[in-house]
Formats: structure tokens, C-alpha cells, sequence
């Protein structure tokens, strides 16, 4: 099987047919408090991200694919490597999967094949994940994938109910 695939999943390339959907993503707004989004993004912005998303994850210090699942071809989320380091060989991890494809295991074998690409292509070290408190279905996701709660930050995130809290959460390589 290809490093980017298992039974059920496909990670692959963004291509110019998933604008609509990434527009839908991107512009909804109950996720925005999960990151660091602020505002809607445009169809042209994300045109002209699509288009650069084809340079290397060594000039771009990131690298997004989408999560398709195999049986129906649907593309049903997105995985990425943000601030990637080549030099401490870490990176940070996201991930997001559409409201119609959670607790399905999507997720969580999108998360194993992004590692093993992680820590037997690219050779790091490490991955992180910054996950809200409040997230509790993302933090049982991490942890079920082997990440270990590092540590928390305090009054993170700026929400419209007051701060709220955020653990770090790591994945040492095991040969690391």
C-alpha cells in the first residue's frame, strides 16, 4: 500500500476541485475557535493558496492534504503540517474532519499515516498539537495516537465566553 493510503483513506494533494469545500470549511465559523482563523476567507484567497500549494514543504514550512475516504471518493477533511522546523526536526499537526465523518475512525487513521509520512519520510522528531480544552474529542484523538499532554497553556485562546486553556500535546519518534 502507498504511504499516503490505507484500506479506507486516501491522504492526497489539494487540487483546484476542492475549493468549494475547503470555502466551506474555512468559512465556518464554529470551527474558527479551534485555531487561530479570525475572519472569512475569500474564494480568491484560497484560488491562490491552492495554486501554491504545490511547493515543498521545505520553502513552504507546511504542507495540507486532504483526508478522502476511499469507498465513496468523497473528500471528507484535511490534515496538515504547520511550522515545520528542519533544523529540531518538529512540526506541528491539524487536522479536521467534516461533521458528517467524526467517530467514524477517519480521523484517527489519518493521523497514522501523516506520522509514519512524518517520522519515516521526513525523518523528525517530533509532532505537536495544540488542542482547547473544551475540545474534548480532539484531545481523546490525540491521545489514542500516542500523543502525551506536555503541558497546558493558560487563557490561550480568546472566546466570546473569556479565555480558555489549551494543552500541548506531543508524539516523540520512537527511534527519537
Amino acid at each position: 500500500m502507498a504511504l499516503f493510503e490505507n484500506n479506507n483513506i486516501i491522504l492526497r494533494a489539494l487540487e483546484p476541485e476542492d475549493l468549494d469545500i475547503l470555502y466551506r470549511w474555512e468559512n465556518d465559523s464554529t470551527l474558527w475557535r479551534n485555531g487561530i482563523t479570525l475572519t472569512p476567507y475569500s474564494k480568491f484567497a484560497l484560488r491562490d493558496y491552492l495554486s501554491n500549494s504545490t511547493m515543498d514543504i521545505f520553502q513552504t514550512r507546511q504542507l495540507r492534504l486532504m483526508i478522502e475516504e476511499k469507498k465513496s471518493g468523497n473528500s471528507i477533511g484535511t490534515i496538515d503540517l504547520y511550522d515545520f522546523d528542519p533544523m529540531n526536526l518538529r512540526a506541528g499537526i491539524g487536522i479536521l474532519v467534516d461533521a458528517a465523518y467524526r467517530r467514524q475512525g477517519f480521523g484517527f487513521q489519518a493521523l497514522q499515516l501523516m506520522t509514519e509520512y512524518a517520522f519515516r519520510f521526513l525523518l523528525l522528531k517530533q509532532l505537536y498539537a495544540y488542542v482547547p480544552q473544551r475540545n474534548k474529542a480532539s484531545y481523546t484523538l490525540f491521545n489514542k495516537s500516542g500523543y502525551k499532554e506536555s503541558g497546558l497553556l493558560l487563557s490561550w485562546i480568546k472566546t466570546e465566553a473569556g479565555f480558555i486553556d489549551v494543552y500541548l500535546m506531543q508524539l516523540i519518534a520512537a527511534n527519537g
